[in-house]
């Protein structure tokens, strides 16, 4: 069995396709489908809810310090930090090959930093390599610029066959790669964390460093979706 700090810092290199049955998850970025109609609440939520009722009025938590945390996730934190260290990198040949050598300093200075974001490695996509990202133990993930992970990231299917079956997961997520393309899957750690540079779109070359942060998905910086075409994310 090869050696874990090895294996995080080569990657996992597979060729080989496989089956691709039997995983259940969101496709691209939108949400998941899971509602409760009965109540407004859900039994979690409610659990939740009396959870923090009961810290607030012992005083171990202070609500406007919870408010700033949730609304630090909601409009702080997310894809769109991502984005825009992918699109500098597409944009500014200089950032691109520092994001490429000390990825955490390069992310730090467009002032993405934090929890979850001490040591970012970033991977650069290539017509010959395609990076994938997992955490096969439980699922460390780069909040700084993706925020919180998805569901499906942190299910025992995808962090089985991502590394079992990388071919089979991207099929699931509607990729298709040539079979000469190289995949390369990575295993996230709590003392590593791994973030994928897409390819930038062929004919994207008038767009603007704000018009390409649009063309970046959630999915393609985790390796298991592309960047967008203009004409997907056009109005």
């Amino acid at each position: 069995m090869a050696d874990p700090a090895a294996r995080r810092r080569s990657g996992v290199r597979i060729t080989a396709g496989g089956d691709n049955r039997g995983m259940a998850h969101d496709h691209g970025d939108h949400g998941d489908h899971d509602h409760d109609h009965g109540s407004e609440l859900s039994e979690p939520q409610r659990r939740v809810r009396a959870l923090e009722t009961v810290l607030t009025e012992k005083g171990y938590v202070d609500p406007a310090a919870l408010d700033v945390l949730v609304e630090t996730y909601e409009t702080k934190v997310g894809p769109h930090n991502g984005a825009r260290v992918v699109a500098k990198a597409w944009t500014d040949p200089e950032y691109r090959a520092w994001l490429f050598s000390e990825s955490g300093a390069a992310i730090n200075s467009l002032g993405f930093a934090g929890r979850q974001g001490e040591n970012i490695v970033a991977l650069e996509n290539t017509p010959d390599v395609h990076n994938m990202v997992v955490c096969t133990l439980c699922s460390c993930y780069p909040w700084p610029v993706l925020g919180l992970p998805p569901v499906w990231y942190k299910s025992a299917p995808y962090r089985s066959r991502a590394v079992s079956d990388p071919r089979g997961v991207l099929r699931d997520f509607g990729v298709e790669l040539p079979d000469g393309t190289e995949i390369r899957v990575w295993d996230s750690t709590s003392e590593i964390r791994y973030f994928v540079v897409p390819m930038r779109p062929d004919g994207t070359d008038g767009l603007s460093e704000e018009d390409l942060a649009t063309l970046v998905t959630r999915d393609s910086m985790i390796g298991t979706g592309l960047a967008a075409q203009p004409a997907e994310v056009a109005s």
